[in-house]
């Protein structure tokens, strides 16, 4: 797609008015209203309100370039028309959040202005501070730096675990916190969890790799991992 000098002078509501045009040519634009909005993310609204199409973007990319909100605009009108969207553009707009300072920006970001549930690490069976102690001393030495634990709010089957780096957080399925659950499957997920502390994600162009070459061989060496793997699809 071609960038014209011209992109460089519009506003986000110009930008938007003719993307609508190029992806429904027979169609006049209807009435378009941009807004940033401080979210705790790069997130992005659309929706069509009593004929005015409404846009919130996140105030993280007020001052992107010209060429990264159109591409932003062919991404949602494209999904709110049911098009598809254009590969080139998902591309640009997947570069840009992956620079350094715009990932740097939305961590920080995330930070202060996101809210997180942290239990603490004390469940009702299992206690996550003190596997987490176990699993530093057996397998990192003793010296990965102890991030915050605690249990999520709700007993997910589909995320057993997550790691907030924002929040230097590891959360863990309360669905876990269970005497019938066994040890080993909570031990597995804080392990999978430290790991991801103690191999950060890796950026390359577009691309973020969360499980890199060096994650993968370090999960390899956890004991039991088959056996592990197996208890937690039973309970997915």
């Amino acid at each position: 797609m071609p960038i014209q000098s011209a992109l460089l002078f519009e506003t986000p509501e110009e930008i938007c008015a003719r993307v609508f045009r190029a992806l429904k040519p027979r169609t006049p634009p209807p009435e378009i209203r941009v807004e940033f909005r401080p979210f705790a993310n790069a997130d992005s609204l659309i929706r069509m309100k009593d004929g005015r199409l409404e846009i919130r973007i996140s105030d993280l990319l007020e001052n992107a370039p010209a060429p990264v909100l159109e591409a932003l605009a062919y991404i949602l009108l494209a999904k709110l028309l049911r098009k598809p969207v254009p590969r080139a553009c998902a591309h640009r707009y997947k570069l840009y959040l992956n620079r350094r300072d715009v990932r740097r920006s939305m961590h920080l970001i995330r930070q202060m202005r996101g809210r997180k549930f942290i239990s603490g690490p004390q469940g009702s069976h299992y206690n996550l501070e003190e596997i987490f102690e176990e699993l530093n001393v057996e397998h990192f030495h003793g010296l990965l730096a102890r991030p915050l634990l605690g249990w999520s709010r709700r007993p997910s089957r589909t995320t057993f675990g997550h790691f907030d780096p924002s929040h230097n957080a590891i959360i863990v399925s309360r669905l876990l916190d269970a005497a019938a659950v066994p040890r080993l499957a909570v031990e597995y997920i804080v392990y999978h969890e430290m790991l991801h502390l103690r191999f950060p994600v890796q950026a390359r162009g577009a691309r973020q790799r969360f499980h890199t070459r060096e994650f993968r061989e370090a999960e390899r060496a956890f004991p039991r991992l088959m056996e592990a793997k197996e208890l937690l699809q039973r309970l997915a």
